[in-house]
């Protein structure tokens, strides 16, 4: 029972009714539409895969540390495309280890215009390792917990909507996981404040475009909103410039919460093959933790696996696309 406790207390502090997000936030979004839009699987025209991973909050001990692939391509017809994501996150104890499968069809049967619906259904196994817990002071045996694990698994499904006009620009609106899962019941010492630990539901908002400034310049702003019951309104807003097809460089603001804001990010990415590319961004800390962690860091790889007719080179305006 004891475990069983600890267990849930956890749940409900990292899951439940907090103010605080549940899903796991990537600064490059711009690059990693998949795992929070379904509708995004075939987009692009091309078979790619994408993999990242972050450090979050250097310095701190137990800090969030993820790392996320995925693959999506046209299945049969241009007009409808399959995904499918594999992530693992580490925060201190726990673990998160998710999986989930991708379908998308477009709506507008149009050259220059696309409307994707996306469906997605996922499995998500949620654990803590009792064994690697460190205490400051010599602790009170408690042999139920020596040497042992808890972990469970929950299925869920999303949705999403996303729209592109002639490579130019780009929209998308998705909920990931739908249904709300019940992680168990804390009773605590008093039943009338006893609380059940859910998974709540995640809308995002995304838009983006490139503009041409130049000869072989463009601007590329972009913007991800974030919404969940119970925590602040999050928005990144991106700005990015991009040079030859080969490097993109720029800033992103993360608001979340109050004061100054959460984090100021530097991006980078480096177009080093007509096929791949790899990106690298840092988050400046804003908040209150700012004088405890180092920032954090992320790394991005992603490569077509074949070349469009349409477009023999992959180039970064199709990309961010």
């Amino acid at each position: 029972m004891k475990k069983i406790a600890l267990l849930l207390l956890i749940l409900a502090a990292a899951a439940a009714n907090v103010y605080a997000q549940q899903e796991h936030q990537y600064t490059q979004f711009m690059y990693n539409k998949l795992p929070i839009n379904p509708a995004y699987a075939g987009a692009r025209g091309v078979p790619f895969v994408t993999a990242i991973y972050r450090n979050q909050w250097i310095g701190f001990e137990g800090s969030p540390k993820s790392v996320q692939a995925s693959f999506n391509a046209p299945f049969l017809t241009p007009r409808v495309g399959v995904g499918v994501t594999l992530s693992h996150v580490q925060i201190g104890l726990n673990t998160d280890f998710a999986a989930s499968l991708a379908y998308s069809y477009d709506l507008i049967d149009a050259d220059e215009m696309s409307l994707r619906a996306g469906l997605m259904g996922s499995i998500r196994s949620l654990g803590i390792d009792f064994s690697k817990a460190m205490a400051s002071e010599i602790p009170t045996v408690d042999n139920s917990l020596e040497n042992t694990s808890v972990s469970s698994l929950y299925a869920n499904v999303g949705a999403g909507l996303y729209y592109t006009y002639a490579d130019r620009f780009y929209a998308g609106f998705s909920v990931p996981r739908i249904y709300s899962n019940s992680f168990g019941r804390n009773d605590g010492l008093n039943p009338d404040s006893s609380e059940t630990a859910r998974e709540l539901q995640h809308f995002y908002a995304m838009a983006g475009a490139v503009i041409p400034i130049g000869e072989g310049i463009n601007l590329m702003p972009a913007l991800l909103t974030k919404y969940v019951k119970n925590a602040p309104f999050d928005v990144d807003v991106n700005i990015n410039l991009e040079i030859n097809e080969k490097v993109t460089a720029g800033l992103s603001y993360r608001v979340g919460g109050n004061g100054s804001g959460e984090s100021l990010d530097l991006l980078v990415f480096w177009q080093a093959h007509e096929q791949f590319g790899v990106g690298f961004a840092y988050d400046f800390t804003l908040s209150d933790i700012k004088d405890y962690s180092s920032g954090s860091v992320e790394l991005l790889f992603q490569a077509d696996l074949k070349r469009s007719g349409k477009n023999k080179k992959m180039s970064n305006p199709r990309f961010f696309m």
